[in-house]
């Protein structure tokens, strides 16, 4: 017998035993299996032992009360808003003011206010292109980057039944660099690695149940 057969029949020898080996340990899987993890039944075990909990109608929205105070009259303008728009949730409210005081805060600072104004109401956007205009008058310009918004919070919100209109009152404080150019492009104020905090109150209003999804900003304060 040849030196090169002898070794194939040493390495199928030595292949068979493994496999023998294999087998002894694992078993024999065919096909797929689901395999498995030590204590998942545990879980399963422990919830046909616990006890059933009555759910009682009627108690706290946890939506509301994460945001405003229980019983307040917030609260109550919330429920009544919930009511007449099921669709209507107070914390997606407040992620959708987030994007929206970015945007309308960094429409003002670049004097873009027209890509805005579907979602200003119409007094709200006369005054901030006012500004805007006296700006370009004097022949200023603005550089400013937006970094964040550092707190966005419920101060308050009403709700009217006749014109189901809903406003919701909000405080935010963002951050943002910003710097001010004159006509010679000359900085006279602000710095491009200092970043300033800005605070607002903006009061937001839509008539709840319409198919117009978007708020307006209709009051603004500090």
């Amino acid at each position: 017998m040849n030196s090169p057969l002898l070794q194939l029949l040493v390495l199928a020898g030595i292949a068979v035993f493994l496999i023998l080996r294999l087998r002894s340990v694992l078993g024999t899987r065919d096909g797929f299996e689901k395999s498995s993890v030590p204590g998942a039944e545990q879980p399963a075990r422990a919830a046909q032992r616990r006890p059933e909990f009555e759910v009682i109608e009627g108690g706290p929205d946890e939506d509301i009360t994460d945001h405003v105070p229980q019983g307040s009259d917030a609260a109550d303008a919330l429920a009544r808003m919930k009511s007449a728009d099921p669709d209507f949730s107070v914390s997606e409210f407040l992620q959708g003011a987030r994007g929206a005081y970015e945007m309308i805060l960094m429409a003002f600072e670049k004097g873009d206010m027209e890509s805005v104004k579907p979602f200003l109401a119409e007094d709200v956007y006369e005054s901030f292109d006012e500004v805007v205009r006296e700006r370009e008058a004097q022949g200023l310009t603005i550089e400013a980057e937006f970094v964040g918004v550092r707190e966005v919070s419920v101060v308050d919100a009403t709700f009217d039944t006749s014109s189901r209109l809903g406003e919701v009152t909000v405080r935010l404080v963002g951050e943002l660099t910003s710097v001010v150019k004159n006509a010679e492009g000359e900085v006279i104020e602000g710095s491009p690695t200092e970043v300033r905090r800005q605070k607002d109150v903006w009061t937001f209003a839509r008539v709840m149940g319409s198919d117009d999804p978007n708020w307006q900003l209709v009051a603004t304060g500090e």
